[in-house]
């Protein structure tokens, strides 16, 4: 079963694409859609959609997983803007009829390493372990997409991860 993490954002986007079977788990894909500021909101809005349209094309994943928004009271508008992002990852996923989850942050690094206050750095090393990966998974948004697929895995009934 195949399963794409996606970490959204509006400069940065991770996305990770696991296979789970019955050897385990493997890494098949990750990376980032990146974006830059100079460009207006509905330019950036449409090449996350064109990235995301073509990742879910050359992927082929059964499901996608997707961080839940976070909203810190001091930075709201930062939240609004990532649900941009997210909403047209999840038009593409719907257009492409492709199942989606959606995961808490909490819930992601609860499930990855049994602490939901895990660190960005913790994340990464048990992420390292658990896939035996000769690096740390980097940028920290590819991290967090890998998170993202392995919770949904965890989560998914007759897969075991881990």
């Amino acid at each position: 079963m195949r399963f794409l993490g996606i970490d959204p954002g509006l400069l940065v986007c991770g996305y990770a694409c696991l296979e789970i079977g019955p050897d385990g788990e493997k890494l098949i894909e990750a990376g980032v859609i990146r974006t830059t500021a100079e460009l207006a909101l509905e330019q950036r809005l449409n090449r996350i959609a064109d990235d995301t349209a073509s990742l879910l094309n050359s992927l082929r994943p059964d499901i996608v997983a997707v961080e839940e928004l976070y909203s810190h009271y001091a930075h709201p508008k930062t939240a609004i803007l990532m649900g941009h992002a997210r909403g047209v990852i999840l038009q593409k996923c719907a257009e492409a009829a492709i199942e989606v989850r959606s995961f808490g942050a909490t819930r992601i690094k609860k499930s990855i390493t049994g602490n939901g206050r895990a660190s960005k750095e913790q994340m990464q090393k048990t992420i390292q372990t658990v896939l035996c990966l000769p690096m740390l998974p980097e940028p920290s948004d590819v991290a967090d997409a890998i998170a993202a697929a392995l919770c949904c895995a965890n989560s998914t009934k007759n897969v075991v991860v881990g």
